[in-house]
């Protein structure tokens, strides 16, 4: 094994919640418990299990407090759900959540499509979210979007990525994904931003999460397994897509990245024949054939 990589990597699986919520289908409550029930089945530690959105603005997800009171939860594994403000908070913390994420971009202009309100006043909004999950013992991650490029901005100048990723970890999240979520970038850039990034955020607190628009993004993740990174979010079947990025495929198939770690000696904890299975029987629920490669692959073989 490359000396420089890491000897393991933790998959945050975003399928359940970022997947589905960029699914035109719609799934039934039971059968995302049922995505849920089977994902925590396959080894993975990290599970991000819905969003406590508004339903008006993510109907997909209008069932997030039945869907987390329906999981069977298991010792050791993590459901972290999305929260926006202190009303999603309260509705996660009724159902009994642990573990919650926030979000935003480095890109104003997205931020102002997106969520109607500019960088500076989404982190404004998440302070007394990040101070009762502080006081209640709740862990919180953070997303930065738009990490490589912005659909509305163009480019995004690396010092706003930097400075938002930096204003996330000193607020208290413990983890800050970097989102590529129009998937543009390439390995070079990816690296760069990485490294920018573990100029001012410990490498052991940062994730990386690429979408696939232009087939990067297993390329893009192996660029940046070798600065030392290892925490890497992916969907199982390569669910969802951006609804605010025209043309924006899924996130990278939790099944290809999988194959590819173990290839490369790296352990996940993951059982891919069951993880690829899952992944067929969420593309039939989608009506569709599994995004994963390795999906297709296995079931052919």
């Amino acid at each position: 094994m490359n000396a420089s990589l890491p000897a393991a990597v933790r998959i945050v699986e975003v399928g359940a919640r970022d997947g589905l919520q960029n699914e035109k289908a719609t799934v039934a409550t039971a059968d995302k418990i049922a995505l849920i029930d089977r994902l925590s089945a396959t080894g993975l530690q990290s599970i991000e299990a819905t969003s406590f959105v508004s339903p008006k603005w993510v109907p997909q997800l209008a069932d997030a407090a039945e869907v987390f009171a329906g999981i069977a939860r298991r010792p050791g594994v993590h459901y972290p759900v999305l929260v926006p403000n202190e009303q999603g908070y309260e509705r996660a913390r009724a159902v009994g959540v642990e573990e919650i994420a926030v979000f935003t971009a480095a890109s104003e202009a997205f931020n102002r499509k997106n969520i109607n309100a500019g960088i500076d006043e989404s982190l404004a909004r998440f302070a007394p979210v990040l101070e009762r999950a502080r006081n209640d013992g709740v862990r919180v991650r953070g997303y930065v979007s738009t990490v490589l490029g912005c659909p509305y901005q163009g480019e995004v100048p690396l010092s706003d990525v930097v400075r938002v990723a930096r204003a996330l970890h000193a607020m208290g999240c413990y983890e800050v994904s970097l989102g590529d979520t129009i998937g543009v970038g390439t390995p070079g850039k990816a690296r760069a931003m990485l490294k920018a990034v573990a100029a001012e955020v410990p490498m052991p607190a940062l994730a990386v999460h690429f979408h696939d628009t232009y087939g990067q993004a297993l390329s893009n993740i192996l660029a940046c397994l070798e600065e030392g990174v290892a925490v890497v979010d992916s969907a199982v079947s390569g669910a969802g897509g951006c609804p605010y990025a025209m043309g924006a495929s899924g996130n990278v198939a939790s099944e290809d990245v999988v194959y590819m770690l173990h290839g490369l000696g790296i352990a996940t904890g993951v059982d891919l024949p069951a993880l690829a299975e899952t992944g067929r029987w969420l593309a039939g629920l989608l009506g569709r054939d599994t995004g994963s490669k390795v999906g297709k692959a296995l079931a052919a073989s």
